[in-house]
């Protein structure tokens, strides 16, 4: 499953992963870190219209 990968054009997603921690990082805030946010936002607008009525 895990196979070295040395350009970008890559087939395996896990071995594109694999590069090293700043393409995990980047990968993991980009899937996990931004919709946090984007849900945190969306919950403060939601109660400060008036709550769950």
């Amino acid at each position: 499953m895990f196979e070295a990968c040395t350009d970008l054009a890559c087939d395996n997603f896990f071995a594109l992963l694999n590069q090293g921690p700043l393409t995990l990082t980047i990968f993991l805030h980009t899937v996990i870190v931004l919709p946090m946010f984007f849900i945190y936002f969306q919950e403060k607008k939601r109660l400060q219209e008036g709550g769950d009525r």
